[in-house]
């Protein structure tokens, strides 16, 4: 499920019922240790070996992008350097037919939602799946804090990521503890679930990027390799992302047609911030507008 749509619906059924919105502190955690995914623990044995020995791809500030998650054919004519497409709806025929070609390829996943369309939807215990998430049906919230149950089918997707041939993870869902999930989550549950989640993608060899999740970037910054951000310039929040390009680690920024900007004025926005910037439909098929 495509959390840009997911949380759009989700808003409005929100301003529809309520006449105030909650805005959470960002909590002062103190800053994590970025050299602790190192440190081995009974949740990071895997039964497939790292794969490059811990190398994986770290991509550069500007690159070009294509972001496609709807079901049909991969449009695979355009020029540039990263496609971001769905784990599950895609083949390692589409990426070796991209790496061809000289693009990077990621996979996108939920991780902090079950989807009873997925074919691993029957290994999810019960005692892991939380409320409805409001507005798609056949999708209800995970209870992150368990990742002891949630590690083996986590695994197995990340597994399979890799086996595709894909280069990256695209983690959606992974700030579950601010929204209505049944679980009574906390800001230090989801650090600690995104933190296992990048140690994962590192031992398979994969990149894995910070996804809608701005109010922890100063916690999680060291453990991923790159930002992406939905309507972060309509809403006003892009500047928190703003570390990864200090750091010299890319936003990919993806703004949609029907929240008003034009492509003109958002380019000059991305511009100076050096986010690689998107204007998409959100039903996220081929169809993109792009920066010069």
């Amino acid at each position: 499920m495509r959390s840009h749509q997911k949380q759009w619906l989700a808003f409005a059924v929100v301003l529809l019922t309520a006449c105030n919105s909650v805005i959470l502190p960002t909590p002062t955690a103190p800053p994590l240790s970025p050299t602790s995914f190192i440190t081995p623990s009974p949740l990071r044995e895997s039964p497939t070996p790292p794969n490059n020995q811990g190398i994986w791809w770290k991509p550069l500030v500007n690159l070009r992008w294509q972001w496609q998650l709807n079901d049909g054919p991969v449009d695979l004519s355009l020029d540039v350097d990263v496609y971001d497409i769905d784990l599950f709806d895609n083949d390692a025929n589409v990426t070796a037919a991209l790496h061809a070609q000289g693009r990077k390829v990621v996979c996108y996943v939920s991780v902090g939602s079950w989807e009873d369309w997925r074919p691993d939807e029957h290994q999810f215990p019960a005692s892991v799946i939380g409320e409805d998430y409001i507005g798609w049906p056949g999708e209800k919230w995970l209870d992150i804090r368990q990742i002891e149950l949630l590690a083996p089918i986590m695994r197995a997707r990340m597994d399979l990521c890799r086996d595709k041939g894909f280069d990256g993870l695209e983690p959606d869902n992974i700030d579950g503890y601010t929204n209505a999930t049944g679980f009574p989550l906390t800001y230090e549950d989801q650090v600690k679930y995104n933190r296992w989640l990048a140690d994962e993608a590192h031992a398979r060899g994969l990149s894995i990027g910070l996804k809608n999740d701005p109010d922890q970037v100063a916690d999680l910054l060291p453990y991923f390799d790159w930002g992406l951000t939905e309507d972060c310039f309509a809403e006003g929040w892009c500047e928190i992302m703003l570390p990864f390009i200090q750091m010299g680690k890319p936003v990919f920024a993806a703004e949609y047609t029907d929240s008003g900007g034009s492509i003109e004025q958002l380019c000059r926005e991305a511009g100076q911030l050096n986010f690689s910037l998107i204007l998409k439909d959100r039903e996220l098929d081929p169809w993109q507008q792009t920066c010069p």
